[in-house]
């Protein structure tokens, strides 16, 4: 390892050092009670809830994912994608925050999604409970382990180590201080990260873009790929086993194709994941009051839009800067590295260390907060309420490290499965949860006809749909071939409305419950 290589580590290693840190002083507070470890008593101020939402819900695909995505295609499908998970932040804050803060409260003090539902329809036996645990750990081990994947391909790429070794690194770092700190500890670093992970997105935009010769040297350096910067088309690398052919230099493409009209609406689907994320959810009950949603509003709206503008410009201008030079990025998997070739190649090995960090920073917001959610799910929805319901709270707290403990373990194993593709990943575990509690939130806070049994069956259908969609529908092509989010969350929406209008209507105390939650403030 070289000088440069060991300035940059230095800044790396001060990061996490800090993350740590974190972790440890929020212990002090935040092993007292389950309440306190998985909700943090609902303390968090706007900022803290915006960030720490916004932060836990990008994760390392913001940074490496969909810079990837448009270093390899350009606009198309970036783009889109951008634009729908934007939309879908802004109505998930309008709609949704102020709404499930009140109800989650009045539902009996509700610190986690699966026992919101369990209590909003008054499932004394546990069923909706239980199914929502289970939905939660197998998707969000899926998402733990995408992030793991982002440790090892920064680490093995920078410092040419072996990727199963940084995977376990990073996978470790994040545990401690989950682990030790519980919600407060998740949410005071994911604010930190929040701003680490925009600041790092924008200085890299600004020195990429003056480096290019700005937006004249871009449009002439990618003028020779087609359709690369069509916002209604994509371009197609031309590809031998996966990776992009080049000819003096130069990459080559084909002449690209239509970004059609159920492309675009398959892509924008993105964003109805957002209804159904369990990790921004539970940031709205934690917010302190209810008059503190609109600032934490305006606050994840701005942030999500300079990071994700930011991110498909890395991609963009990025590979108007490596077209032509040596060492480029010829695969769908390697490009999600832009980010960091970019970073060393712009700022000192120190600096180069800190701004990198914002990879980190993304990855280590979104994992902690899944596996403090798996953890919440097992030892608090599973194990108090099924199993030993005169559980002590002790008891709890253990159960949900040994929880963690083995999401960690999962975790690496699925980052070291063999799919490379951090977007490809990330894209399968959000429709999972997207399509099966999506629905069932806006259902639940405004349409009070909805029944127990049409929750079942909402969660059920779309859980199951994004399933058999993408490893069997899909694969007939065409019409088919849309992002499984989309048909899934549809699928389950009418389901709910279907079996609630052919169910019995809510009883009197649930309709109540509803009614005041609609005017409630808190």
């Amino acid at each position: 390892m070289d000088t440069a290589n060991i300035q940059t580590l230095i800044g790396i290693g001060g990061y996490l050092i800090a993350m740590i840190v974190i972790g440890l002083w929020c212990a002090r507070r935040s092993n007292t009670d389950p309440e306190e470890y998985f909700l943090a008593r609902r303390r968090f101020g706007p900022w803290l809830a915006a960030l720490s939402a916004e932060a836990s819900d990008m994760s390392g695909w913001l940074l490496m994912g969909l810079p990837g995505v448009a270093y390899f295609t350009g606009y198309g499908e970036a783009f889109w994608t951008a634009l729908g998970l934007f939309i879908g932040t802004w109505l998930n804050w309008a709609l949704v925050a102020k709404r499930l803060r009140a109800y989650s409260q009045i539902a009996d003090n509700a610190i986690t999604l699966p026992e919101f539902f369990s209590k909003r329809f008054h499932d004394k036996k546990r069923v909706l409970l239980a199914i929502a645990a289970l939905i939660s750990l197998v998707f969000f081990s899926i998402y733990v382990g995408a992030q793991f994947l982002t440790f090892g391909k920064l680490f093995s790429y920078i410092f040419n180590t072996n990727m199963i070794a940084m995977v376990i690194l990073g996978a470790s770092i994040v545990m401690i201080y989950t682990l030790l700190g519980g919600f407060m500890a998740v949410g005071v670093t994911d604010f930190v990260q929040g701003i680490i992970m925009v600041c790092a997105l924008l200085l890299v935009l600004l020195f990429g873009f003056f480096h290019a010769g700005g937006v004249e040297g871009v449009a002439a350096n990618l003028a020779g790929f087609p359709r690369f910067t069509d916002f209604f088309g994509i371009a197609t690398p031309t590809l031998a086993d996966g990776v992009q052919q080049t000819a003096n230099g130069m990459p080559q493409f084909g002449p690209g194709a239509d970004y059609g009209f159920l492309a675009i609406v398959s892509t924008m689907a993105w964003g109805l994941g957002y209804f159904g994320m369990p990790q921004v959810l539970v940031r709205f009950m934690a917010v302190k009051k209810t008059s503190m949603i609109r600032p934490s509003r305006n606050i994840a709206v701005l942030w999500c839009f300079l990071a994700q503008a930011a991110a498909v410009l890395i991609g963009i201008i990025g590979r108007s800067i490596l077209a032509g030079e040596s060492g480029q990025l010829l695969s769908a998997s390697d490009s999600e590295n832009i980010f960091i070739i970019l970073g060393i190649r712009f700022f000192p090995p120190i600096l180069a260390g800190i701004v990198i960090s914002g990879i980190l920073a993304a990855s280590m917001s979104s994992s902690d907060s899944y596996m403090l959610i798996v953890a919440s799910s097992l030892a608090n929805d599973i194990y108090k309420d099924l199993f030993k319901k005169n559980a002590s709270e002790a008891q709890v707290m253990w159960v949900a490290r040994l929880t963690m403990l083995a999401v960690t373990v999962f975790g690496i194993l699925i980052a070291l499965s063999g799919n490379q593709s951090i977007f490809r990943v990330v894209s399968y575990a959000w429709a999972g949860l997207g399509a099966a509690f999506g629905p069932l939130i806006l259902f639940s806070l405004f349409w009070k006809r909805t029944t127990f049994p049409a929750a079942v069956a909402g969660m059920v259908c779309g859980g199951l749909t994004v399933v058999i969609w993408k490893n069997l529908i899909a694969r007939l092509g065409g019409v088919f071939a849309v992002y499984e989010l989309l048909p899934a969350f549809l699928i389950s929406a009418l389901a709910i409305w279907v079996v609630s209008l052919l169910s019995s209507p809510p009883p009197a105390e649930i309709i109540a419950e509803f009614e005041k939650a609609k005017t409630a403030e808190f």
